[in-house]
């Protein structure tokens, strides 16, 4: 697996104000760019609405991962897909249909991830993994940046990781990723990590990318 690893950074911390800059300065070293979209509904916050997330989704050099922290998320989705995202993830707690939204998402053309906040049982989800081409365990409570990484997610990392077993499906964890906890996702099967706060707050962004992706190639199993 270490070959898969993937770094993903989130633009939450960036400096929304230079935005192209700040993505320029890591584009050449990111799988992809995080966006992170909250509606204040779902989650305690808000980001961007769709028109100011197209725009950044149709600019950007790179692939994005959209992570849709919002409410009706069954509606707005494939619109992701459609302008363009590379993957597209709804949150388990959020959708309505789940099944027929991830079917929506791949017929507009991009990876469908589902989403689980912490207090969200993989078992529960366990049954769309046919569905699925991306998990993505939180390892914070959605809504903020620069949260305390909760180690106890890990176990729950492990148990995805033994559900998707030989599939085709990236385990992403999201929240609190850092030199001093990249580490231990991966160990546990993790091999998609979102970095924000990590990332833009380092003297060197791009630096710190390939460090984080040499610590987790360094432990992740094969």
């Amino acid at each position: 697996m270490a070959s898969s690893i993937r770094i993903t950074p989130s633009i939450l911390n960036a400096d929304l104000t230079h935005l192209d800059s700040e993505i320029a300065r890591i584009a050449e070293q990111s799988d992809l760019i995080h966006l992170d979209v909250m509606d204040n509904i779902f989650v305690p916050n808000f980001t961007f609405d769709f028109d100011s997330a197209s725009a950044i989704i149709k600019a950007c050099p790179i692939g994005v991962d959209a992570h849709l922290m919002v409410a009706d998320v069954d509606q707005i989705a494939p619109a992701y897909a459609e302008v363009g995202c590379e993957s597209v993830t709804i949150h388990a707690e959020a959708t309505k249909d789940i099944s027929a939204t991830l079917r929506a998402i791949r017929q507009a053309g991009a990876r469908a991830g589902l989403a689980l906040k912490p207090g969200t049982s993989i078992e529960d989800a366990a049954g769309f993994i046919d569905q699925v081409d991306m998990f993505l365990i939180m390892t914070v409570e959605p809504g903020f940046g620069g949260q305390k990484f909760i180690h106890e997610m890990m176990e729950k990392v492990r148990k995805t990781r033994a559900i998707i077993g030989g599939r085709d499906i990236w385990l992403q964890v999201d929240g609190g990723i850092s030199p001093e906890t990249i580490c231990e996702a991966a160990q546990a099967g993790a091999n998609v990590f979102v970095a924000g706060s990590a990332v833009f707050r380092a003297d060197d962004p791009a630096s710190m990318i390939s460090s984080l992706r040499t610590l987790a190639q360094s432990v992740a199993h094969d």
